[in-house]
């Protein structure tokens, strides 16, 4: 029987395990959008993760969404990041870096140079989002242009050779959590009705060609992406997932990704196992449940509901996660009050068996 602590050859890399880190923002970078000294302790820290999948980088500045977020857009964010990786390299893990454009999500006050946020179409999030300046409400955003939507792909695509500079081991896109990839796949946000929205086959575009680009500038066994079917986090409303996300998957299918990353939510967990026939990749599945994802979902892996589970809060509390899963714990509390912002505390003091 597999189990989740057997290797694992994730499209020709070999992970050690199939424990994976999920991304967290953790609202920690540097001026510039720059990962630190304390980046790369932390994310060495848990490099016995099977996979590591870093926090939301933005792929341009337009793309960020929350304060002090990093980017991979600068040649200084590309050699900040070589400090992380070779850290986590030098430790024995692999690490993914996300890419995360939040679009409408954010607000301009934490953007440089008078941008605005971009969306598919000029729809406001109902919500707030937290600056320097405290909480302020979502913006109506800007609708791209179709020429704004290939540029945006591009961008996707530069940020993902940086990755690869800069020493990673491949890419997740994010398709998740109400995020730009995510605004063009439901109907709420998107209400185009040019190519790039409309039908099913419109609104899925966007998603397909940013993956194939990306795809085809650093190959598809070094990138992924992260989904999450009718989730309604940042205003998202999806009331009818299947038909979209299976045709995306099958879209998706012949580019030979390394990996799809499921992020479920309790009302659509019967489209797990559907998306998982449809896609010959490797599935990294975050499961839906009550509270933070436990020692429990391990046997996903052992009945083969997914190949890696991905942890969130419980790795963020438990730098030797893998370790302590094998051991049945005991297990560290997180501490919510630091999640976002600040300095070691939260972040890299909590301590290891």
């Amino acid at each position: 029987m597999t189990t989740a602590f057997d290797a694992i050859d994730l499209a020709g890399l070999r992970l050690t395990n199939r424990i994976a880190m999920a991304p967290m923002t953790r609202s920690r970078a540097a001026a510039g959008g720059l990962p630190t000294g304390l980046t790369a302790e932390y994310y060495a820290q848990r490099a016995s993760a099977g996979l590591i999948v870093t926090e939301g980088i933005q792929p341009s500045a337009v793309g960020q969404g929350y304060p002090d977020t990093p980017g991979l857009h600068t040649a200084e964010q590309v050699a900040a990041w070589r400090t992380v990786t070779d850290a986590v390299h030098a430790a024995g893990g692999r690490i993914f870096a996300q890419l995360m454009h939040t679009g409408r999500i954010g607000h301009p006050d934490l953007l440089p140079d008078g941008l605005v946020n971009v969306a598919p179409s000029a729809v406001a999030a109902r919500g707030q989002v937290y600056t320097h300046q405290g909480p302020k409400d979502f913006v109506t955003p800007r609708e791209l242009t179709g020429d704004e939507i290939r540029a945006t792909i591009a961008d996707f695509e530069a940020a993902a050779r940086h990755a690869i500079e800069a020493g990673f081991d491949g890419v997740e896109l994010h398709g998740a959590n109400g995020y730009l990839i995510h605004q063009f796949l439901a109907p709420g946000s998107n209400r185009r009705t040019d190519e790039w929205g409309g039908s099913v086959a419109g609104r899925i575009r966007f998603a397909v060609e940013t993956a194939r680009a990306v795809a085809e500038a650093i190959g598809p066994e070094r990138t992924a992406l992260r989904l999450s079917p009718g989730n309604p986090l940042n205003d998202i409303e999806e009331p009818e997932p299947e038909p979209v996300y299976t045709a995306l998957v099958d879209a998706l299918e012949p580019l030979g990704l390394a990996y799809l990353h499921v992020l479920e939510t309790g009302d659509f967990r019967d489209l797990t196992p559907l998306l998982r026939k449809r896609f010959s990749g490797s599935l990294v599945l975050n499961p839906a449940t009550e509270g933070p994802t436990g020692p429990d979902a391990l046997a996903l892996v052992e009945d083969g509901s997914a190949d890696l589970i991905a942890y969130g809060q419980l790795f963020l509390a438990n730098p030797d996660l893998p370790a302590r899963l094998r051991s049945g714990g005991p297990f560290n509390t997180a501490d919510p009050a630091t999640f976002y912002g600040g300095g070691a505390a939260g972040y890299t003091d909590y301590p290891a068996l």
